[in-house]
């Protein structure tokens, strides 16, 4: 009887599944149609002869089988795209920086040039995600150097310095009066700021409620927007358009943030990326 084959390109719409966050997300970041994204779902389930992703409610969740085969289809992808890369040379000198979303528009301009110049002419390419994943892609191979909320993950890293954070709200929000609690808006669960929020909060005798929640910073960043609460937010560059800091809260100290890099990355594109985080986060003064 021949052996089940699993297919690269299922296997990766797959992956995409887990790491977006559904198929629609999945779907745009492949640059294809949902329903081609299902059919490879649909694919990966016939050739193993069970479900591997069910319908819950308007999402989405996997299978115990569904859980294991993303797992083994990582370490397939990694190794595929690196013999691919090796075999090919298909990009050249490129580096994979990865970074959560919090401020990320501030590390990774500053990690690109920092590369760039132990490096030049070197392609740099961006990974942004939640801190635990980006840990999992480094140590995957798939990314070079990531930063991340150290809390946020099970490795540490290297410790880079503390990531500032503040209030931010619509201009001229006012919280409703006590003993109402301050409505806020934040990251779904698992998340080390929104954590920190509440903590923080709750340490002051300041009741709080998450009236709004998402799982991607935009998104947070959008209900913020509406007025109808309050979100901590990295203090690193330009307030987020629409909002603005709010010094009516406890202050909030700053929460550490680690770099990676995976192993056998280059030592001195390393040090300039971990330096570049340093200097980022270096207290002003």
């Amino acid at each position: 009887m021949p052996q089940p084959v699993l297919d690269i390109v299922a296997l990766r719409s797959l992956t995409a599944i887990a790491d977006c966050g559904g198929f629609h997300r999945a779907a745009h970041s492949l640059a294809m149609s949902q329903s081609a994204v299902s059919q490879h779902v649909r694919r990966l389930e016939k050739t193993l002869g069970s479900r591997v992703v069910e319908r819950e409610g308007r999402g989405t969740r996997f299978t115990p089988e569904g859980r294991l085969l993303v797992e083994q289809a990582r370490r397939i992808l990694a190794v595929h795209d690196e013999a691919v890369r090796v075999l090919l040379d298909t990009e050249g000198d490129t580096v994979t920086i990865g970074s959560t979303e919090h401020a990320a528009d501030q590390f990774l301009p500053r990690l690109t040039a920092a590369v760039q110049e132990v490096r030049p002419g070197c392609r740099v390419r961006f990974r942004i995600d939640r801190s635990a994943r980006l840990v999992e892609a480094v140590e995957r191979g798939s990314v070079d150097v990531a930063v991340y909320v150290t809390e946020a993950a099970a490795t540490e890293g290297t410790p880079v310095g503390g990531l500032p954070l503040t209030w931010h709200a619509t201009p001229g929000w006012v919280p409703p009066p006590a003993p109402a609690p301050v409505p806020l808006v934040a990251i779904e669960d698992p998340c080390a700021i929104r954590r920190r929020a509440i903590a923080t909060l709750a340490a002051h005798g300041v009741a709080a409620t998450v009236v709004g929640d998402a799982g991607y910073l935009a998104g947070v960043l959008d209900v913020a927007r509406t007025g109808v609460g309050v979100a901590l937010l990295a203090a690193v560059g330009p307030a987020p358009d629409g909002l603005s800091p709010y010094d009516g809260l406890p202050s909030v100290t700053p929460i550490p943030m680690s770099a990676l890099a995976r192993p056998g990355a280059d030592p001195e594109t390393v040090a300039a990326a971990f330096e570049a985080v340093r200097d980022l986060l270096r207290p002003a003064g």
